[in-house]
């Protein structure tokens, strides 16, 4: 099975879906690089930067192409990774942890980083999926500005589309640099969000899960 994230995102509406609308879906990847090219110099302009230093003359050229291209790739549902299932052949039924997740977003209040570790699991049904798979599932909602509750759903839901079950369970623990950076200046602490779902709302099921993560 393949699928490209044609499925529309379902959330509780208190999460909501990164707020996106139909507008930058008519644009070209080059024409979003224009647009923001544009507009972030004349941010760094109104900061009273010189955009005639060869250092700073390319930035806005640079951060737009990052914003498109790389941190924030995620917007674009096309970018859904093609992720192959197979059937669970050996039937396996036990619990299946890809733990240690690099994890990069950006807090959508601050465009700040959010720089962590993602700890996901499931118990095969009828599919299975390669490992590398779920990091790029990851990735792919991670690159978009970002709330942790929202991420952590999100991936659950990515999770359960594609392998055909509610017996998911998603652990994230993260800095955030909009907390370490400005306002508060707190470089110590860190947020956990977490999602259990099917049999890992199950006390003993849970437990197993969290202890495989020490």
């Amino acid at each position: 099975m393949h699928t490209n994230g044609n499925a529309a995102e379902v959330l509780p509406e208190t999460l909501g879906t990164n707020h996106l609308h139909p507008v930058p879906k008519l644009l070209s990847d080059e024409e979003k690089i224009a647009v923001i090219r544009l507009h972030f110099g004349k941010i760094m302009e109104t900061l009273g930067l010189d955009m005639t230093d060869d250092s700073l003359r390319d930035t806005p050229q640079r951060v737009a192409k990052m914003f498109v291209k790389e941190i924030f790739r995620g917007l674009d549902e096309r970018h859904f990774p093609n992720i192959t299932t197979f059937g669970n052949n050996y039937g396996y039924s036990g619990m299946l942890v890809e733990k240690d997740i690099t994890l990069h977003s950006f807090c959508e209040h601050h465009f700040l980083p959010i720089i962590g570790k993602a700890h996901v699991a499931y118990f095969p049904g009828k599919k299975v999926v390669g490992l590398s798979k779920l990091n790029r599932l990851v990735g792919y909602y991670a690159k978009r500005p970002q709330v942790q509750e929202r991420l952590t759903m999100q991936i659950a839901q990515g999770m359960q589309e594609v392998l055909g079950t509610e017996d998911v369970a998603v652990y994230i623990e993260a800095d955030h640099q909009c907390v370490a950076a400005r306002g508060v200046e707190d470089t110590k602490s860190s947020t956990i969000t977490n999602y259990f779902g099917g049999r890992f709302q199950e006390p003993e099921e849970r437990q197993a899960f969290l202890a495989a993560l020490k």
